[in-house]
């Protein structure tokens, strides 16, 4: 298994108003992002080890799991993190017609609203779907759907310590948006080694901007 799968180099092909696929150019920066969330078990000390190195990340946050660990998601926002919407309740979006997607989408920005005051976020569908009719109602908005260009693989069965080894052998880039979750413990082991190996390569880390 690679980071970069075949679909990843076909997206970046898509223009960045449509997909956005890496962070802002000209930066020694990687961008941190993470999915699924809030989890009460999981999230606060992926936050306290981000705090530690001083590295800020975007969560595409889940609007019930919100709604259920508002605590979670204060801890996050007055971390100086960015805040992203992953649907309400992270269904098969490619099973829901046009006007479910975007009540999905449109219940968890004001879900999040209550936290960071924004009136629309960052979205990125479940699972990474992207639904043709979906992406061009938000291209029309001006809305791109917020994807990634580096995939750590932490949700499969894999351990820890054999991703961080794939992770070595096919090392991040400038820019690129990696694609992490906060809902087990896998990411936790993996950047508490790996933070501080690409530090000394130079980067920082990042949130995205908001939308």
């Amino acid at each position: 298994m690679t980071p970069r799968p075949r679909r990843l180099h076909l997206l970046r092909l898509l223009p960045q108003a449509w997909v956005t696929t890496s962070g802002p150019g000209g930066r020694r920066a990687l961008y941190l992002s993470f999915d699924d969330g809030p989890h009460p078990e999981h999230t606060l000390p992926l936050l306290d080890l981000l705090a530690a190195h001083d590295a800020r990340a975007t969560f595409f946050l889940v609007g019930n799991r919100v709604e259920q660990h508002g605590a979670v998601v204060a801890r996050i926002v007055q971390a100086g993190h960015t805040l992203g919407n992953h649907s309400y309740d992270h269904p098969r979006f490619e099973m829901l017609p046009l006007a479910e997607q975007l009540a999905q989408i449109d219940r968890t920005d004001q879900v999040l609203g209550a936290y960071d005051q924004r009136p629309r976020h960052l979205f990125r569908t479940p699972r990474g779907v992207l639904p043709l009719p979906l992406m061009t109602h938000l291209v029309r908005q001006r809305r791109p759907i917020a994807y990634w260009s580096y995939d750590s693989l932490d949700y499969g069965r894999r351990p820890a310590p054999e991703l961080i080894e794939i992770a070595r052998k096919h090392p991040p880039r400038d820019n690129d948006i990696i694609l992490m979750h906060d809902d087990s413990n896998i990411s936790l082991q993996m950047l508490a080694t790996l933070i501080p190996e690409w530090k000394v390569r130079g980067f920082r880390f990042e949130a995205l901007p908001p939308a």
